[in-house]
């Protein structure tokens, strides 16, 4: 265990794309084109900020404006004593000062070639109610009423992300010669772990469960996203490659859901001999705090 200095995941989700762009009262989902097709996909940064918030990792988070908005760091107040902090910051008060991320995540990108579903809305129940309390005609006075009908692009996928924690910076502040205890490093790495494994987006008001239904890794000797590129899905079926087993067996987990997630289940629980969702997280939280020692 001792030469592991990272963890690495490669997550499939099922789950809905943030939006970009808006023109008037029409909203469309976040894209990317690759192969001369378009992918759905949810950006690094919308999927960092959901982990860093429904982990507790920005529950002491502190912001000062100071010619821009920004974190608030100092030698009282850095990564080595401020969780918020583990996701790097950037701060310009007096001489500025930089701490990268200590875990990084890619952008969710659809398995699937986008198929545009959009849907329609409008806020009909408030105008008339509007109409009602003002003496309106809400036909006549739709304007007046604040009648307004809008429509966005829907997507529900299964995306892919990779995300990877250097277990040698968490905690860590070079900027103030700072870090905290192997406890609070073990502590942080959990959080984000047990965000991952019950992770959960809102989306135009809509619930969204963001938890895993398939995910490969663990603690490993190389800072990267090790099954990023092996990691495949098509016609609702997963890729078992070759690259993919031998990488599993190089001392890796590998976990999903059962219940028709996927097409090829049986090839899955045959050549990959998956644990549940459950036991994956219980078995890498506890090989966090043996890296540790706590």
């Amino acid at each position: 265990m001792n030469n592991k200095k990272a963890l690495t995941l490669t997550v499939l989700s099922n789950i809905t794309s943030n939006y970009g762009e808006g023109l008037g009262n029409i909203t469309a989902v976040q894209k990317i084109f690759r192969n001369r097709k378009t992918y759905a996909s949810r950006s690094k940064e919308s999927l960092k900020n959901s982990i860093m918030t429904q982990s507790g990792m920005y529950d002491d988070l502190k912001v000062v404006v100071d010619g821009a908005t920004q974190k608030d760091v100092s030698k009282e107040l850095n990564a080595s004593n401020c969780k918020a902090l583990e996701g790097g910051y950037m701060n310009t008060s007096g001489n500025t000062t930089i701490r990268k991320s200590s875990f990084y995540v890619t952008d969710a990108i659809a398995c699937n070639e986008f198929i545009s579903e959009t849907r329609f809305h409008n806020n009909l129940h408030l105008a008339r109610t509007f109409a009602r309390q003002n003496d309106l005609n809400l036909q006549k006075d739709a304007s007046a009423c604040g009648l307004m009908p809008y429509q966005y692009e829907y997507d529900k996928s299964i995306k892919c992300y990779s995300i990877t924690i250097d277990l040698e910076m968490i905690g860590v502040d070079d900027n103030y010669n700072m870090e905290c205890n192997s406890e609070e490093k073990a502590n942080r790495v959990i959080s984000i772990l047990n965000a991952i494994e019950n992770l959960s987006l809102i989306v135009k008001g809509n619930l969204d469960n963001a938890e895993p239904i398939f995910v490969v890794g663990g603690l490993s000797d190389r800072k990267t996203h090790y099954f990023e590129n092996v990691v495949k899905v098509k016609d609702n079926k997963l890729s078992i490659n070759s690259e993919l087993v031998d990488r599993i067996g190089k001392g890796f987990e590998v976990a999903f859901i059962a219940g028709d997630n996927f097409d090829n289940e049986n090839e899955i629980v045959e050549k990959l001999e998956p644990i549940s969702i459950v036991s994956f997280f219980e078995k890498l939280q506890a090989q966090v705090k043996k890296y540790y020692g706590v």
